[in-house]
């Protein structure tokens, strides 16, 4: 039976004592660690996945700088209230505020048209535009309620009393359109060209439904500033803003038609030719024509 040839074994290595008593066995790991730990300082951080187990973008992917625009208020489903009953709401609480009655539906019809679920760009709501923020001032909250008419003509009639008793009437106007904050700014007189519009717009109403000239001294005594037809056309012509005219409507053209004093637009049709020269088969076409018959107006001018 053969003998069993020895297994040969690495020879043992001694060591000796190291700092602190430990081996060379034990600070030969260490050393390997120090270019591995060297490594994973110099490389980035792992992103941490999200509890969807989606990596969240990198911090450079969002624009700080970018604008957060929130979404306009949503009228409601229901019923808009009729004119009638929202100018019922503006006489109630104008007298309870102290408002003239007349101010606060030229300031209404240059805002909404009397539209109690009306939005405009900025987030204005409802018959008086009003601000949720103003609104919330007045403890009104959420933004969703000022589409009631009744709760948004009584805060839009409060913020109006305030301005009007702090500034007059001109200038609380220019207020109620472009803030307090731009009023002081200014000197007291807004010079955003849609304020301009809106103000003459405003003012020029009220002050025809008292029988005043816009651009007279006692319109200048009443609004305690001095409007100018500058004003109605400011930022771009006639066309623009509260300038701009749009065309009527086939019911509304026909609603004024019936408005007409029919007798203003009489003419006179008076052959300008001789009897033959009305004969068709007499007819010559050319520069030296004539017509056949003249429009003239009650006053002998002839028509365009």
């Amino acid at each position: 039976m053969a003998c069993a040839r020895p297994v040969a074994r690495p020879p043992r290595m001694c060591s000796r004592p190291g700092p602190r008593g430990r081996g060379a066995a034990a600070v030969a790991p260490a050393l390997l660690l120090v270019p591995a730990l060297l490594m994973a300082a110099l490389l980035p951080a792992p992103v941490v996945a999200s509890a969807g187990n989606d990596a969240a973008p990198p911090a450079a992917s969002v624009d700080e700088t970018a604008p957060v625009r929130q979404a306009l208020p949503r009228p409601p489903d229901t019923p808009c209230p009729s004119r009638a009953t929202v100018r019922s709401l503006i006489d109630r609480y104008a007298t309870r505020y102290g408002l003239e009655r007349d101010l606060v539906h030229a300031l209404v019809r240059a805002e909404s048209a009397y539209n109690a679920h009306a939005v405009s760009p900025a987030g204005a709501i409802g018959v008086m535009q009003v601000m949720p923020e103003t609104a919330a001032s007045y403890g009104v909250r959420p933004a969703a309620a000022l589409f009631d008419a009744e709760t948004n003509v009584r805060v839009g009639t409060r913020h109006l009393k305030k301005l009007v008793s702090r500034y007059g009437i001109g200038k609380a106007v220019m207020a109620y359109n472009a803030g307090e904050g731009a009023l002081k700014r200014q000197g007291g007189f807004v010079s955003y060209p849609e304020t301009q519009r809106y103000t003459h717009a405003v003012l020029s109403n009220y002050l025809r439904s008292k029988g005043i000239a816009t651009y007279s001294a006692e319109a200048r005594a009443v609004t305690g500033i001095t409007l100018t037809p500058a004003m109605a056309s400011a930022g771009g012509g006639a066309g623009a803003g509260f300038g701009r005219r749009r065309p009527l409507t086939p019911r509304e053209q026909a609603r004024r038609m019936r408005r007409v004093d029919l007798s203003t637009l009489s003419l006179k049709i008076r052959p300008s030719l001789t009897d033959r020269a009305l004969d068709p088969s007499a007819l010559d076409a050319g520069p030296e024509s004539k017509p056949m018959f003249v429009l003239e107006r009650p006053g002998g001018i002839k028509a365009d």
